[in-house]
């Protein structure tokens, strides 16, 4: 079978990541790849460890070392995309390395989307649980395709 023909599940195979999607192989539009992801996801995960570190230190009492409240961290970084992606279309993080979430069929992603997005990311499971292009369970639960800005 060629790529981009029809099997006997009438799924069409694809020659690159959202052709089935209708998005375009490359540019503004196109699937955001691994390495944006993990770097917008470090970017994310820093800065959400500095603000806890900050406001909500936890002090090591027999090293006497400060270190981030990992609760404070992970609520924070929840926050930050629960409150972002529906404002700016996605975390700092993304929209740094030129990303944004959008729904599937091209629409603002609301409000529930990146609340569920956000909690199955949480999860870290359905995050590297990929289909063929490229989009995890949290993406496909909620609707939504990260997408190069």
């Amino acid at each position: 079978m060629t790529a981009g023909t029809s099997d006997n599940t009438g799924h069409r195979d694809s020659t690159y990541p959202g052709e089935r999607l209708g998005l375009p192989r490359s540019g503004s539009g196109s699937i955001a790849r691994l390495g944006r992801r993990v770097g917008a996801l470090a970017v994310d995960l820093a800065t959400a460890t500095l603000i806890a570190y900050a406001f909500f230190p936890v002090l090591d009492e027999v090293t006497g070392f400060r270190y981030a409240n990992p609760v404070a961290s992970n609520l924070i970084f929840v926050a930050v995309q629960v409150l972002f992606i529906p404002t700016l279309g996605g975390s700092p993080g993304h929209r740094l390395f030129g990303m944004r979430i959008v729904r599937v069929d091209g629409g603002w992603s609301g409000l529930w989307r990146p609340v569920v997005r956000t909690l199955l990311l949480a999860l870290i499971i359905p995050a590297v649980i990929w289909d063929g292009d490229h989009r995890g369970l949290h993406d496909k639960t909620a609707g939504t395709v990260l997408v190069r800005g």
